[in-house]
């Protein structure tokens, strides 16, 4: 897929689901029920143990229904091993201008992480698809939107803080789309094996987005 489908992809579904547990095995599994609940792109975190084999194993399974990332990419071996294990999309908690550039040479989406109007910019002007706000359950909604405000050409991603009480309004002050994590794929959830819960919760953020969309 392109970057600029992918991308496409990113901004119509809106949901960037972040995936992370202690034991990589059951992430498959999470995904496909990720997918059930009708959430298409989602994100395996390199905080997972043996991330490239967990994201070679979603790509096999479900990889041409789904857009799969990786996150927590922090340098660029990481992000290269990423993208060779199907990443079509590259996230990071801060600004590594050398990742960001080897996004670019394989046309592959980069959304790296800033907090401060300078480090936004900084991600931007370095060619971010989308700049993801973290840590955003520090800052909230309303800082989303200070942020917006001088700034409303460059595509915002908040991260952290994301639940099912604050998705609508970090919508409402300008969030491209939505990093979600623990309110989604608990890692306690995901130890237990109720998948069932994943989906119902993953139904639950994607109606909350077509809510949101009916009202624009």
């Amino acid at each position: 897929m392109s970057g600029i489908a992918s991308l496409q992809r990113v901004l119509d579904h809106k949901i960037v689901a972040v995936i992370r547990a202690e034991n990589g095995d059951l992430l498959v599994d999470v995904a496909e029920s990720l997918l059930a609940g009708g959430v298409e792109v989602m994100e395996v975190t390199f905080t997972v143990p043996r991330a490239t084999r967990v994201l070679e194993k979603v790509a096999d399974r479900i990889g041409s229904r789904i857009l799969l990332g990786a996150g927590t990419v922090l340098d660029t071996e990481t992000c290269r091993a990423a993208i060779l294990a199907g990443a079509e999309f590259i996230v990071s908690p801060a600004v590594n201008v050398a990742v960001i550039e080897l996004c670019k040479r394989y046309s592959k989406v980069v959304m790296p992480g800033a907090l401060t109007p300078t480090e936004v910019v900084t991600a931007w002007q370095a060619g971010a698809d989308i700049v993801k706000i973290f840590p955003s359950e520090i800052t909230g909604p309303k800082y989303l939107k200070a942020l917006h405000g001088p700034l409303p050409h460059i595509r915002l991603m908040p991260t952290g803080g994301v639940n099912l009480d604050t998705a609508a309004e970090f919508l409402r002050c300008g969030a491209c789309a939505l990093g979600v994590g623990s309110s989604l794929v608990d890692p306690k959830v995901v130890a237990s094996g109720d998948l069932n819960k994943i989906e119902s919760l993953a139904r639950q953020y994607v109606q909350i987005i077509k809510d949101f969309s009916a009202t624009k």
